[in-house]
């Protein structure tokens, strides 16, 4: 039983971590379709579609009857192609993953502009293929209304979501003042080392000749869960990062302060897949 047991303290951490690049995969290709939509780039919206996706919209009539329309892949993308004065901006205001194997389904809430002019809201129910290429559509149904919208995404979440970016590109800009200054003075940072427990003070010093670079380094973020506690003074985040390691997976803390929002505790570690782990194991202790 013992035995069983340390196989699943094990290998838990591994399975969580391939759901993670999974799920962020998944959100990726979405993504990818959405900025598509923003900059009128045809080319890039059809790549992440299955040949013969269905596009679907349900909506209310004016007299209240449920209505099923058929959309078309085809017209859509010309759309997308098509110049036209505003950006069509469809905001996302957060994502439902659901994974299975080669399976994916995905809910999204949002809100659609034309410019800064709202047209509508509803759910974009997303259905997914995990093909040779990569995570593709492969179904698309959405629900459309006008009353009850969300217009912007949550206050602090946003508040939040600036701030964790802003001190990411201090490191890329080389700024010690800012990133130093969005971490309390009794903040932790771990690194992906197994020595790299650092205070603020410590990892200052560690960090003093990188700051003297042009770049201190340069963390580009593939996706972001940020989560704010019931009291709205603490809030906690995990994240994945491409770096010059390879890809990373991150968690931190946020404090609400008397100087505002600041990171108190930050977590860095490499992200080794799992067909790979036995030569990492082995390069480790060589």
């Amino acid at each position: 039983m013992k035995k069983i047991l340390l196989f699943l303290l094990i290998l838990s951490p591994m399975l969580i971590q391939a759901q993670n690049t999974e799920r962020a995969a998944v959100v990726k290709t979405i993504q990818t379709m959405f900025d598509a939509m923003r900059a009128g780039d045809s080319t890039t919206l059809r790549a992440v579609f299955e040949p013969g996706a269905k596009m679907m919209t349900t909506f209310y009539d004016k007299e209240g009857k449920p209505q099923l329309r058929n959309g078309s892949l085809d017209r859509f993308v010309t759309a997308v192609g098509t110049p036209h004065d505003k950006v069509w901006d469809e905001r996302i205001w957060g994502y439902d993953v659901q994974i299975d194997q080669t399976m994916a389904t995905v809910w999204t809430p949002y809100s659609f502009f034309a410019g800064e002019d709202f047209s509508h809201c509803g759910v974009n129910a997303f259905q997914l293929y995990k093909s040779a290429d990569g995570w593709k559509v492969t179904h698309i149904m959405d629900t459309r209304q006008q009353e009850g919208c969300q217009m912007e995404a949550n206050g602090t979440q946003r508040e939040l979501e600036r701030i964790v970016s802003s001190w990411h590109q201090a490191a890329t800009d080389a700024d010690e003042d800012i990133y130093f200054g969005l971490m309390t003075e009794n903040s932790i940072f771990i690194g992906t080392d197994a020595t790299e427990r650092w205070s603020k003070k410590e990892f200052m010093t560690y960090a003093e000749s990188a700051f003297k670079k042009d770049t201190a380094w340069d963390f580009k973020t593939n996706y972001r869960n940020i989560t704010v506690a019931d009291d709205g003074r603490q809030a906690w985040w995990d994240e994945q990062l491409d770096t010059w390691m390879g890809t990373c997976m991150a968690t931190g803390v946020l404090l609400k302060t008397a100087e505002g929002w600041k990171i108190t505790h930050y977590q860095l570690s490499l992200a080794v897949p799992n067909d790979k782990i036995e030569g990492f194991k082995k390069l480790v202790k060589e």
